[in-house]
């Protein structure tokens, strides 16, 4: 490191790798969605089968969390993530070609079942990066840019997956999503590195990033030399209040995500009438709406601590606001215009966007030991989700015949996570392990960061 007076900025530059990495992999996790309303009913699947097939995913990416977490405290986010990148891409790709099997169904299954096993690190190993790469008082807004990529997947590559199935077949949606996830995990794997790492990173940069609250230094020790964490560790994680709050926050924010990621095609094409085409379009637009959501509450979180706010103020207002907003998804069962749904879908998704802060509370909250890990459990917890969403609306809608139900589930996810931000979590604090066995306990240990006005 060259240790220079003006310091480097190559954080921005890893911001685009960790934000690319979250893009390829909702991309790849969003094709089932976009193929689902021709590949069901060429392969005779109806809605139950479905609802299995979705979730398929989100059992794998649930049950491999804390063995990811693991991974990723033992032998750091580049290695970990960038196999992982190359893994699911290849789970994905082979998806398009179920129906050479003789039972397309259980093949399905298995194919999502190991892609969700390989993307499990994901998300957590973009959250630690950001701690390594990032102050606090940026951490917002990188939270942000990795978190908008679901938006990106939808509004960007949804007209295209649909392009792709409608020139050629439904095939090659998969084809392309996981092509472009090979090549980008060998591009990963050759430049991405940690701070201390970095050839073109210097000391002002790192101890800017130290200085606000960083972790520049995760990750450098030699593997043999790393913390480990025990279970008496490991059951405090799961029973802080605090941390509890923020998982059944993180449960309520994916069942959001997880119906726009695999009913909300089939929600246009089949309850309004729509073809695979507009379908692709329209599914766009609130996909847009939840990017710019995304942005701007990551950036007026940021503003709010900059400007003097609790870190508990700064992070849980936006999530409270934009969760209870996120409700407004129950309006289009009062009405049968489809620019009214659009419009009413697209403010859901932006409140949903604009409230997406879990993971940079995960950050700021997390003890600095246990990175990987906390983000395992917290991810599991949240993904119970994925498991459960897809199931109950693919119930729901084999026995009622309606999406009305399934919609009024999803928009009651928002007052459940509003809830939990607001009489669960309390004030935010980093959270500090010993050594020593510490008790199940339903108050928070000291706190390590001085709040300074304007709790909620």
């Amino acid at each position: 490191m060259n240790p220079l007076t003006t310091k480097t900025n190559v954080r921005y530059t890893m911001l685009i790798f960790i934000g690319a990495a979250m893009l390829v992999n909702f991309i790849d996790r969003a094709t089932l969605s976009v193929a689902a309303p021709l590949m069901s009913k060429q392969l005779g699947f109806d809605a139950a089968a479905m609802g299995w097939a979705f979730s398929a995913f989100g059992w794998a990416y649930m049950l491999f969390q804390i063995p990811g977490g693991l991974l990723l405290d033992k032998f750091g986010s580049r290695l970990v993530y960038g196999i992982a990148v190359i893994g699911w891409s290849v789970f994905t790709f082979l998806q398009g070609m179920v129906y050479l099997f003789p039972s397309a169904f259980v093949m399905l299954f298995i194919f999502r079942f190991l892609m969700g096993m390989a993307e499990a690190p994901g998300t957590t190993a973009s959250s630690r990066l950001t701690v390594q790469w990032f102050p606090n008082q940026e951490r917002g807004f990188a939270t942000s840019i990795y978190q908008t990529a679901p938006y990106v997947a939808l509004g960007v590559f949804t007209p295209i997956l649909t392009f792709l199935m409608h020139t050629y077949t439904w095939h090659y949606a998969f084809y392309g999503a996981g092509g472009l996830g090979l090549a980008f995990g060998i591009i990963w794997l050759g430049f991405v590195r940690d701070p201390l790492h970095h050839p073109k990173v210097n000391q002002a940069e790192i101890d800017y990033i130290r200085t606000g609250g960083g972790i520049p230094t995760l990750g450098s020790e030699p593997v043999g030399e790393k913390p480990g964490v025990t279970w008496p560790q490991l059951k405090t994680l799961c029973c802080n209040r605090m941390m509890i709050g923020v998982y059944i926050g993180q449960f309520s924010l994916t069942s959001i995500t997880w119906f726009f990621f695999t009913w909300f095609p089939t929600y246009l094409y089949e309850a309004k009438g729509m073809s695979i085409i507009k379908v692709g379009l329209v599914a766009a637009i609130p996909a847009l709406a939840g990017f710019v959501g995304g942005i701007i509450g990551g950036m007026l979180s940021d503003r709010l601590l900059k400007r003097g706010h609790s870190l508990t103020f700064a992070r849980k207002l936006p999530i409270i606001l934009g969760m209870l907003l996120s409700c407004s998804i129950i309006i289009a069962n009062y009405s049968r215009s489809d620019v009214i749904v659009v419009l009413v879908m697209s403010l859901s998704f932006f409140a949903k966007g604009f409230g997406n802060l879990g993971w940079c509370v995960l950050s700021d909250t997390s003890p600095k030991q246990a990175l990987g890990l906390a983000g395992g459990i917290f991810n599991t917890f949240g993904n119970i989700a994925g498991i459960l969403t897809p199931l109950v609306i693919g119930f729901i809608i084999k026995a009622t015949g309606s999406f009305d139900l399934a919609i009024l589930y999803v928009g009651s996810m928002g007052i459940i996570g509003a809830a939990a931000y607001l009489f669960i979590v309390g004030p935010l604090q980093r959270l500090e392990l010993t050594p020593a066995t510490l008790p199940c306990s339903s108050v928070a240990p000291n706190p390590t960061i001085i709040e300074r006005k304007n709790t909620l």
